[in-house]
Order: structure tokens, then sequence, then C-alpha cells
């Protein structure tokens, strides 16, 4: 089952990502590669699959989804331990 994002998740990670979304995207690129390589190559491959759509434009949203979804899993993490 996936964790619940809330609106907290939301904000704290679009603020860090709209400070400098180019910045971001690289540097999950670099983390990604380290932390989990198959699946940075596998949003690199199916942004590049089509060339009608915008290769940036994917692969930001796949690694903004795999952020927002990390963090939620660590918050609820955090509340099963405290209880």
């Amino acid at each position: 089952m996936l964790p619940i994002i809330t609106e907290e998740i939301s904000t704290e990670i679009f603020g860090e990502v709209f400070q400098d979304v180019q910045a971001w995207r690289k540097n999950m690129v670099q983390y990604l590669k380290e932390e989990n390589p198959e699946i940075n190559t596998a949003i690199l491959e199916v942004a590049k699959y089509d060339e009608g759509i915008d290769l940036k434009a994917v692969a930001l949203g796949a690694y903004l989804s795999y952020r927002l979804i990390e963090i939620a899993t660590e918050n609820d993490t955090l509340m099963t331990i405290e209880e």
C-alpha cells in the first residue's frame, strides 16, 4: 500500500523543487543513480521512448513522484515507530 502524501509533504517538496527546477532535477538524477539505479534507468528510458514528449518534463514528474512517496513512507515509518 502506498503511503499518504499530505499537503505538508507536498508543500515541502514543491518548495524544494521550485527554488531551482533544473538543479533539483539534476540532483535527483545523481541521488537515484546511487539510491535506486533501476528506477533511474526506467525513468530515463520512458522519457526517451516518445520523441513527441518533453524528456525533462517527464523525468521531473517521475522524480517528483518518487520523492513525494519516499518522504511519505519515511513519515509513515516514523509514526509507526512512535506508536
